[in-house]
């Protein structure tokens, strides 16, 4: 077992520990509404009780248009994080793509994030392995579109290669039989838990619809917005440890994956509702 219980900062997340919350935005499109976003979110965790954890990312790689807006780039974007981190005082999560961003990015994130498109290319995984065990940090992985959830294990034995004690969280995000559709299975949940590490639920990427935005006529990835907190609670009853979410202000005027994204505004209600499913399925 590499550890069913993790803290990093003041976050925490799993076996006895509440509902961890990883959210905030898709991508970071300004520094005002990192903040914004950023804010309230901490506001409503910490009413709830719940562990919080900002996320956004500097650069989204894997765009499905090289027209589509991917982000501020590393060195602006993780100032940004880094003003968050200093300013609402909360930890943060990223994804990185290339090895040599490793190092930047664990020393401003907490929770280094390795991409599901990504998660079995050994460069970048002992890459970050090396980062995060210099700079005390988490690893979540993204379960693969295209892996079972228990193949997660071989992702999780590379990392405890290079660290001497991995901390590594896996993530569920739905898995890909083409048709511009993802289904997630939630006895997967119960599967990769079973590897040895905390399990969380990335409820807004679990309803995209890959290649499917009608608005631009599958130049970028449509959603199904009204499914995020069937997929979120489904996940919870199943045994997930946390909830990876995203928001926005305006989630129709989102720079990236709008369609799958909440308001902000139904932040507290959806968590409300997840942390009373999480003690019920913990009693």
């Amino acid at each position: 077992m590499i550890g069913t219980s993790l803290t990093v900062r003041n976050w925490t997340i799993g076996a006895g520990k509440p509902l961890s919350v990883i959210a905030g935005l898709n991508v970071i499109e300004d520094e005002a509404l990192a903040l914004t976003i950023g804010r309230e979110l901490k506001s409503v965790c910490e009413d709830l009780g719940l562990p919080y954890a900002f996320k956004a990312s500097f650069d989204k790689a894997n765009r499905s248009s090289i027209k589509s807006y991917r982000g501020p780039g590393l060195e602006q974007g993780l100032e940004i994080l880094a003003k968050v981190k200093s300013e609402l005082d909360v930890p943060i999560c990223t994804d990185l793509h290339e090895p040599f961003q490793a190092i930047p990015v664990a020393a401003v994130a907490d929770i280094v994030q390795i991409p599901a498109f990504l998660c079995r290319q050994t460069d970048l995984v002992v890459a970050t392995a090396e980062a995060v065990e210099k700079s005390g940090g988490v690893i979540q992985v993204k379960k693969a579109q295209f892996l079972a959830p228990h193949d997660t294990r071989n992702i999780v034995s590379k990392i405890g290669e290079v660290m001497s004690k991995p901390r590594v969280i896996l993530c569920e995000r739905g898995t890909s039989f083409g048709y511009n559709n993802l289904v997630v299975d939630m006895l997967g949940i119960d599967q990769m838990k079973q590897v040895g590490c905390p399990v969380t639920i990335d409820a807004t990427h679990a309803v995209q619809l890959p290649g499917a935005d009608p608005r631009t006529g599958g130049a970028s990835t449509g959603g199904r917005r009204e499914g995020v907190a069937t997929i979120a609670k489904s996940a919870i009853a199943a045994g997930a440890d946390g909830v990876f979410l995203e928001f926005h202000t305006d989630p129709d005027k989102a720079l990236c994956d709008g369609p799958s994204c909440l308001p902000i505004s139904e932040a507290r209600g959806l968590l409300t509702k997840l942390k009373h499913i999480h003690e019920i399925v913990n009693t």
